[in-house]
């Protein structure tokens, strides 16, 4: 079963809660840490215990999320997994990112989407798992 990491911020968690419902209605599960985390859990554990059983990350950008350290680290464990990392924009462009000197290299080269055009991540996430999903995108 494809299981997608949605990181973000907590100040973001309404809308990820959004996109976790879209994922799983795509034929994925999903780890949302204020979903799968519970009071008293070592959030570090958790993250960590997450991240293998996880085939890809889909990462909130949003002005709040780009400062949070826990989606730096998350980040950082899928790509030193070779995972698929998906970054979702909201409230920052392509450019933010690219001017930003403060953002490490690594996420300026991935093929970012605006959440306004979400809706393709979701449409590729369906092919992948073979879930349906037009043939072109």
């Amino acid at each position: 079963m494809t299981k997608v990491f949605i990181s973000h911020s907590s100040t973001d968690t309404w809308v990820a809660r959004q996109i976790a419902q879209h994922v799983r209605q795509c034929g994925a599960e999903t780890f949302l840490a204020e979903a799968d985390i519970e009071h008293g859990d070592d959030f570090e554990e958790r993250i960590l215990d997450a991240e293998p059983e996880c085939s890809e990350l889909l990462v909130l950008l949003t002005p709040w999320a780009i400062t949070r350290t826990y989606v730096w680290l998350e980040i950082a464990f899928f790509k030193h997994s070779r995972k698929r990392i998906v970054g979702v924009l909201h409230g920052l462009s392509v450019d933010d990112i690219s001017k930003d000197p403060q953002i490490a290299v690594l996420l300026k080269k991935l093929d970012l989407v605006d959440i306004n055009r979400v809706d393709s991540y979701f449409e590729q996430l369906k092919r992948r798992i073979g879930t349906g999903g037009s043939s072109h995108g």
